[in-house]
């Protein structure tokens, strides 16, 4: 398992800009389509979905402005 991860950033590392704005596209659409399945299972754990969501923004925020900052 450690491997695949391995063989995983290694390639991330090799990504181009239009390479991670596929896996954008991929992320939000997939996101989206999970959403219109399930419709009743997402809006009954959507307080969940909102903690969960603004912990990561605040993350990606501090790592971008805070840790990794010139």
């Amino acid at each position: 398992m450690f491997a695949l991860i391995r063989r995983s950033l290694e390639a991330a590392r090799k990504y181009t800009l239009i390479d991670f704005a596929v896996l954008k596209i991929l992320l939000v659409s997939f996101g989206i389509l999970l959403g219109a399945y399930f419709p009743a299972f997402f809006l009954q754990h959507s307080v969940i979905l909102w903690v969960v969501f603004i912990l990561a923004y605040l993350l990606l925020g501090y790592r971008t402005f805070v840790t990794h900052k010139y």
